[in-house]
């Protein structure tokens, strides 16, 4: 997986560019790789979002403050994603758009090419889709295969995405001439001239003398559509995975956007995770602690041994190596496992069993309890300076 680019490179500029800078710098590039003006250039999609993303992050000042010191790290978890709600906290890249352009324009109007308007009655891709899916801390470590069922919309195949009823025409919108837009003016007496969707067709340019009775002239219908997902070893909560024309379908005959998944990985009860280590607590019998052995310890890939030194404290932390989770970035390697024992001690004994513990415990001495022992020191020696102190007051 390629490294996100720097924001300042995407958008052209120094970190010590003002925000007026910035965003004269997002409308440069936002003008040169907008999808309208690139219909059907997926590449040139791709950096639109990207550059709506630079600039929703340096065009705030909070944000822009908490990248400089700590990069894209500041906007994680898990590898959050940009555009059409894909996660980590940022906007649709339409709306970034729209927010520092404003809404009702023409992107040629805007940017200077008025002789060169696009019809918007062309073949327009499909909206892009999210779906946030739950899924247990097995599924999400191990990978897993899942069924997903969601409403979307797709081509009416009684029309063929037309809109109008087989055996009947369209014809080019009187109000607009066929444009799919209109000019409007509006804000200081009437002197600031804008365009904006055509009223009476709906920007499509054409009207329709009988709209197809499946889909009532959208050229679209609503149905459910099941897909079978492979959930990937190793992925995070925030994590997502594209599924390109999956999405809504697209008007007057274009592409269908993409379907982007967004996983939510669920709390398990005994593993906790930290990157690709795992994390977990196991209770330790005492007498292993004590005399040392072997114990049996879960892991994501089932159970392991543990050798137990003698001595062993309560809190010691033991490492398994290459026993954590997959890396989902690079499709191999994994991280480590790491156990926390705490000293459980035995409960509900006989009177035997505590005759025993007892003959036992008659032999013991403060040389056998190093901590105990050295804590009894320190604790001597700060009465010992106590009194003094007393005495010398």
């Amino acid at each position: 997986m390629a490294s996100k680019r720097d924001y300042y490179e995407i958008l052209g500029v120094a970190k010590t560019a003002t925000t007026d800078e910035i965003k004269k710098a997002y409308r440069k590039v936002a003008m040169q790789f907008h999808p309208d003006r690139n219909p059907g250039d997926h590449s040139a999609e791709e950096k639109f979002k990207e550059a709506s993303e630079a600039y929703e992050v340096l065009g705030d000042a909070d944000k822009k403050a908490r990248y400089d010191q700590f990069g894209h790290q500041a906007f994680a978890p898990g590898g959050g994603g940009f555009g059409g709600g894909f996660g980590g906290g940022f906007h649709d890249a339409s709306d970034i758009f729209e927010q520092v352009f404003g809404g009702g324009f023409n992107i040629n109007d805007l940017f200077g090419g008025g002789g060169g308007r696009r019809r918007s009655n062309g073949p327009a891709r499909g909206s892009d889709l999210r779906y946030d899916l739950d899924v247990d801390f097995e599924e999400a470590a191990l990978g897993s295969h899942r069924t997903i069922t969601l409403p979307v919309s797709e081509s009416c195949e009684r029309c063929k995405g037309s809109g109008a009823e087989p055996g009947t025409s369209k014809k080019t919108c009187p109000t607009c001439r066929g444009q799919g837009q209109v000019r409007a003016s509006g804000g200081l007496g009437g002197m600031l001239q804008f365009t904006q969707t055509c009223p009476s067709c709906g920007g499509a340019g054409e009207t329709l003398d009988s709209p197809c009775r499946d889909c009532n002239g959208a050229g679209s219908v609503k149905k459910r559509q099941t897909l079978k997902l492979r959930i990937p070893a190793g992925v995070e909560s925030g994590s997502r995975q594209r599924l390109p024309g999956k999405g809504e379908s697209g008007a007057r005959g274009g592409p269908a956007g993409d379907l982007f998944i967004v996983f939510h990985v669920r709390d398990h009860e005994f593993f906790k995770r930290n990157g690709l280590d795992v994390y977990c607590e196991v209770p330790l019998p005492f007498h292993i602690a004590m005399l040392g052995g072997e114990i049996e310890v879960p892991t994501l890939h089932g159970g392991a041994k543990l050798k137990i030194p003698a001595g062993t404290e309560s809190g010691k932390i033991f490492r398994l190596k290459g026993q954590g989770v997959v890396d989902a970035a690079h499709g191999h390697g994994k991280g480590d496992q790491n156990i926390l024992v705490n000293i459980e001690v035995p409960s509900r004994l006989s009177g035997k069993e505590k005759k025993a513990m007892q003959d036992l415990c008659d032999q013991l001495h403060d040389s056998h309890f190093e901590l105990s022992a050295k804590m009894k020191k320190t604790a001597e020696k700060f009465y010992e300076r106590k009194k003094k102190l007393e005495a010398d007051a």
